[in-house]
């Protein structure tokens, strides 16, 4: 299967936080998954830790050494992406969390994340968001 991590997702999932549902970690760990993470997330990590609002273990360049060894894929923003993001209801403003929901749909993967306003967006849809 294919899903697609939400930025507090891998976070969680690196620094081995408990915040990091079970099911969620089993998810990511299983090597017949397929796990992505938006190149958002690493642009909304990369901001907040440049602004001081966000800490993470070493510098901001090691991040990418975080999805290598976790065998995560990097999933680019294509206009398709931002299409879906322009047609979405306004239930999360944060436009990190509207571009990843709608890769997410675009993409058809499940999305792996604690954000219960995702569900907003993907009911009707064949993907859902897990957590627990």
């Amino acid at each position: 299967m294919k899903y697609l991590i939400d930025t507090h997702t891998f976070l969680w999932f690196n620094e081995g936080s408990p915040e990091l549902s079970q099911t969620a970690k089993s998810l990511i760990e299983d090597k017949e998954n397929e796990i992505f993470i938006s190149i958002a997330s690493l642009w909304e990590i990369s901001i907040k830790t440049a602004l001081g609002k966000l800490n993470i273990k070493g510098p901001y360049e090691t991040v990418i050494d975080d999805v290598v060894e976790s065998e995560m894929e990097v999933l680019s923003i294509n206009f398709a992406h931002t299409v879906v993001q322009n047609k979405l209801d306004f239930f999360h403003r944060d436009p990190f969390d509207r571009i990843i929901v709608s890769q997410a749909i675009l993409e058809e993967m499940d999305l792996i994340s604690k954000d219960e306003i995702f569900d907003n967006y993907l009911e009707g849809k064949n993907i859902k968001r897990i957590w627990k």
